[in-house]
């Protein structure tokens, strides 16, 4: 495992579409954040976990780091979790994506070293996709909390101050030609939608 990475799962939304918190949900028999820490563990040495929500999260025996400014929505739980992790390449991916892709995050670090860049990060057909991307910790933190001390709150408001690449979707495409990777689970119907992808493409 690389050691200068590290690699944080968040778990700090508020899941009011789901009713219930999503990472506890059963997915296929297993907590959905379990499925996403296995799909993803052998990226890092240090995984850690955000949640406000710590003693429901201690089966995972990983270290569990509330928002370190409460209220701040995605991008307080991103300043979370670049601020506590020990490395200088931190991976970052939602709780709530079934089918996170380790490749993906790969290709993002070795682009991220390659290029010397401070943020790596995935177009989707939606748009960019911030909880599954690479951050220079050193680089990015300052400009996080400045942000989030302006009260601009949109998750990538600071990226004009850091040095941005962006993987379009030819490139992930390569990596994921699946197209499962950014597929999150907000409501029942899409919890149930991906369960049934996951049961089809059990290889993924």
């Amino acid at each position: 495992m690389p050691e200068n990475i590290s690699l944080v799962i968040q778990a700090g939304g508020n899941s009011r579409r789901m009713g219930e918190d999503k990472g506890l949900k059963l997915f296929l028999g297993r907590p959905l954040i379990q499925r996403v820490v296995e799909r993803v563990s052998l990226l890092a040495a240090e995984i850690l976990v955000t949640t406000n929500h710590p003693a429901d999260y201690a089966f995972l025996n990983l270290p569990l780091i509330p928002d370190l400014i409460p209220g701040r929505g995605a991008l307080g739980g991103l300043y979370t979790a670049l601020a506590s992790a020990s490395q200088p390449v931190v991976a970052v991916v939602a709780c709530d994506m079934p089918f996170a892709s380790v490749a993906l995050l790969e290709a993002a670090i070795s682009t991220l070293l390659r290029e010397e860049v401070d943020v790596v990060i995935p177009r989707s057909a939606g748009g960019l996709e911030p909880l599954h991307a690479v951050y220079r910790r050193p680089a990015c933190l300052p400009f996080i909390q400045a942000a989030i001390t302006a009260n601009q709150l949109k998750i990538i408001d600071w990226f004009s101050s850091v040095r941005v690449r962006e993987l379009g979707l030819e490139e992930v495409a390569v990596i994921d030609p699946s197209g499962l990777t950014f597929q999150n689970v907000n409501t029942p119907e899409e919890f149930s939608e991906a369960e049934r992808l996951a049961q089809l493409k059990q290889d993924y």
